[in-house]
């Protein structure tokens, strides 16, 4: 028996459909969708690249009775098919939903800047470095450059490259968006009397 109360639901998206399934969706059935969406400019070997990525790639949110919208849920353009365990369809919790959507505001979309920071590992993509592994020393923001520390003929030797010719050794989405991998704390105010 499924649930006749309205919940948040997990639907599964056809790859790199996440926008299409949330538009059909919302546009067909009138269902209330949440995408959490990241806006990136991602160093990559091409350089920097802007970008919109899903927060979680081929799925989405969706609050409505799901006796009432299975067959419209499964047959929706972009929508591959509804989070199941067995026969069972697990509702999200309006908590979590609620968190997330604290963070991503009203447009579903939140803004993450990569910032090169000191002491951050990197690799030069391109120019006489290419391919060489270094530290950042410096962030030199008026120049739009960076100082890093490469090892040259076996000693190490700072360096001035442009920021958009590095590539972070770690970048991934929990250390570009630290607000996302950890719960938001709350301060208590102490009263003195």
């Amino acid at each position: 028996m499924q649930n006749t109360l309205q919940c948040w639901y997990v639907v599964r998206t056809k790859p790199k459909h996440e926008h299409i399934a949330a538009a059909n969706l919302e546009r067909q059935f009138g269902l209330d969708v949440f995408l959490p969406r990241l806006r990136l400019e991602k160093l990559t070997r091409r350089g920097l690249v802007k970008q919109v990525e899903p927060l979680f790639p081929c799925y989405l949110f969706v609050n409505c009775v799901i006796a009432d919208r299975i067959a419209d849920l499964q047959h929706a353009s972009g929508v591959s098919k509804i989070l199941r365990f067995g026969e069972k369809i697990p509702p999200v919790a309006d908590a979590v939903i609620k968190e997330l959507q604290l963070h991503f505001g009203t447009d579903d979309t939140l803004v993450v800047t990569n910032h090169i920071t000191p002491g951050d590992e990197v690799t030069v993509t391109e120019g006489a470095f290419a391919g060489l592994d270094a530290l950042v020393l410096k962030n030199l923001p008026a120049r739009k450059r960076v100082q890093i520390l490469l090892e040259v003929l076996g000693r190490p030797t700072p360096v001035e490259v442009r920021w958009d010719s590095l590539l972070l050794k770690k970048n991934t989405l929990a250390e570009m968006a630290p607000a996302l991998a950890a719960p938001v704390r709350q301060e208590k105010t102490r009263v003195r009397l």
